[in-house]
């Protein structure tokens, strides 16, 4: 690798793809990507840079043949000015490992702008290249956020806790702080990798949060990029997505820590540009075992209450009792609300071990999802949406609880 970044020297864009056993579907990702890079910036030199994490099914070698006739996508400057560099990473196993060295052969190659897709894409296009990339290049800005349509039970991490919770504290209204897919400037790189986060938990599940918490906390110029659907290889919500979710939520106490004087400063929440143009799209289905969701909450508040005992308030565990054995189930905006920041107070107090405290949370989230499926089984993706905005909205609301309890 080392001597291929010598002979390039110097490049304008670089497009970091981390990947793990995805021979599936990265071919598709590097296609577009180059078709994009052929299209839209056929002037400009070009790097596609595919971290690997060891994958066993041929992922690189598909990533070394992946090619595209530029011919039937009519492309006038058929220039095609793409170089790729295939390598594993080293470090914690995870796609932080994978992003440190993207952004170090960025830096080593003074990028003007950075591109990161994930490698599981079936929905990417050639135009994503173009809005993730443009505003940096052109309008100045250090961070591009994808704004996406999907099913409405894909992405429950992010629509029940994370968009909701990020959005009350920093008053940025970011419809996918853990997307996946983001354009980068040349000196938030440079930010990223002066940080000493890439031996902890944030480096496999927390980066994607923790890209975006830095970029908005710290006042660098951030948008979003309409990409139309995102189709990937979804997860059930009831699957377990245990260590998923710690991982996530862990990352967003540990910044509520780093940024706390940022945080409670700030009231309400403001738009940040969507560029692009928006249409609607048909996204692919998402199987959801409500059933399963249920059992689980249930079984946590049987098994767990003794621990929630010491993360809870008495009158939230007796609501959360009573509600349990209502039908049909609903968990209401406020007392979810109510529920993270206690979660959020508890680890900051370290009340007891912070994996004990994410672990439990596992229990009430499924039973947030679940009641959020109920409510939502018959409705529009706008009622969706509008569902949704209703929970930010109780978020910001009631942060006032959160920041006179933080200390």
């Amino acid at each position: 690798m080392r001597q291929r970044l010598q002979e390039l020297q110097k490049a304008d864009i670089l497009v970091g793809i981390p990947s793990y056993n995805n021979a599936r579907t990265i071919g598709h990702v590097v296609r577009a990507v180059r078709a994009g890079m052929a299209k839209y910036f056929p002037t400009l030199r070009a790097v596609l840079v595919n971290a690997d994490g060891g994958s066993k099914d041929g992922t690189p070698q598909v990533v070394q043949q992946a090619t595209v006739d530029l011919d039937t996508l009519l492309i006038a400057q058929r220039r095609d000015n793409l170089f790729k560099i295939v390598t594993p990473y080293h470090g914690l196993a995870g796609k932080g490992s994978a992003f440190r060295t993207i952004f170090e052969i960025a830096q080593e190659l003074q990028v003007k702008a950075c591109a990161v897709v994930d490698a599981d894409l079936r929905s990417i296009t050639p135009e994503w290249m173009d809005l993730l990339l443009r505003p940096v290049l052109e309008a100045g800005y250090d961070f591009v956020a994808p704004y996406y349509l999907r099913h409405k039970y894909d992405g429950t991490i992010t629509n029940t806790i994370v968009y909701p919770l990020t959005r009350a504290l920093y008053g940025k209204r970011i419809r996918q702080p853990i997307g996946g897919d983001f354009g980068i400037s040349q000196r938030l790189v440079a930010t990223y990798l002066q940080r000493d986060v890439w031996q902890t938990d944030i480096a496999r599940f927390g980066i994607d949060i923790w890209m975006s918490t830095t970029a908005v906390a710290e006042g660098y110029k951030v948008c979003q990029a309409f990409l139309g659907a995102k189709i990937h290889d979804p997860k059930e919500p009831s699957a377990d997505l245990a260590q998923m979710l710690q991982q996530v939520v862990g990352s967003v106490f540990m910044l509520m820590e780093l940024y706390e004087e940022v945080w409670k400063a700030v009231e309400g929440s403001q738009d940040v540009p969507v560029f692009g143009f928006r249409y609607t799209v048909g996204v692919e289905p998402v199987y959801v075992n409500l059933g399963r969701m249920l059992e689980r909450f249930r079984l946590g508040l049987r098994e767990l209450a003794g621990l929630w005992e010491q993360i809870l308030s008495a009158e939230l565990l007796q609501a959360l009792r009573e509600m349990a054995a209502e039908e049909p189930f609903r968990l209401p905006d406020e007392l979810w609300v109510r529920i993270i920041y206690e979660f959020a107070l508890a680890w900051h107090a370290k009340v007891m071990s912070r994996q004990h405290i994410l672990r439990s949370l596992t229990p009430l989230y499924l039973g947030k999802v679940a009641s959020f499926v109920l409510q939502t089984q018959h409705s529009s993706p706008q009622e969706v949406e509008d569902r949704l905005e209703a929970l930010c909205l109780a978020f910001e609301q009631n942060k006032h609880y959160l920041v006179q309890r933080w200390q």
